[in-house]
């Protein structure tokens, strides 16, 4: 492809990616909650996710992925009840003497498995790969390795867009850690989740 064409797709795909959706609403609530370090474990799963998409893309198993999309429609509506119970559990924190006890926080393992879920189990964003990448892939070269190319590239600014996401979430959560601010971190936390389920549950398949 030419280079006109590569750094169109790196703007493109920079947009896209930047809006927040499901998995930047989780990343910024984990992070608001237990730190950035715990966000970014989300983030590596979300990020594997995403590069298995793109392999499954790249090796033409869209088909077969729209035909398991059903399976994975049940394990998405138990992700979004799933958001919608840790959004609660936040908003209910228990205060007292001027604190609030936020929820147990979660394993490393379980964080990188909520951010794998999350992307994994969306049916649609096959579609979209499907759809989106072969508006930048010259015709009259190999499709192959531009296909590559612009995959890991998509890979990239995704895992950086979104570990920026929760680094800035851990930056706001230091600022809500003064004791009579921690109930204020709570309700943002379980807002964040509350519109991540609520934005999972919205997903439609095309």
């Amino acid at each position: 492809m030419t280079l006109d064409l590569y750094l169109a797709f790196v703007v493109a795909a920079t947009i896209l990616i930047a809006i927040p959706g499901p998995n930047v609403s989780f990343i910024v609530a984990t992070s608001v909650a237990q730190g950035a370090r715990s966000a970014l474990m989300t983030v590596a799963g979300s990020s594997t996710a995403i590069a298995l998409q793109l392999a499954a893309l790249a090796l033409g198993m869209t088909s077969l992925m729209a035909i398991l999309a059903d399976w994975f429609e049940w394990l998405r509506w138990a992700g979004v009840l799933y958001l919608l119970y840790l959004g609660v559990q936040h908003w209910r924190a228990a205060t007292g003497a001027g604190r609030a006890a936020a929820p147990e926080a979660a394993s490393g393992r379980r964080l990188f498995g909520r951010g794998f879920v999350i992307n994994a189990t969306n049916p649609k964003i096959l579609a979209f790969y499907a759809a989106f990448f072969p508006q930048f892939i010259d015709p009259a070269a190999a499709a192959g390795p531009q296909l590559a190319i612009l995959g890991t590239t998509f890979l990239i600014i995704a895992t950086l867009l979104d570990g920026g996401y929760a680094i800035a979430g851990g930056r706001l959560r230091g600022l809500l850690l003064h004791p009579r601010r921690v109930r204020l971190r709570n309700r943002i936390t379980g807002s964040l989740l509350i519109g991540a389920g609520l934005g999972l549950a919205f997903v439609r398949r095309s």
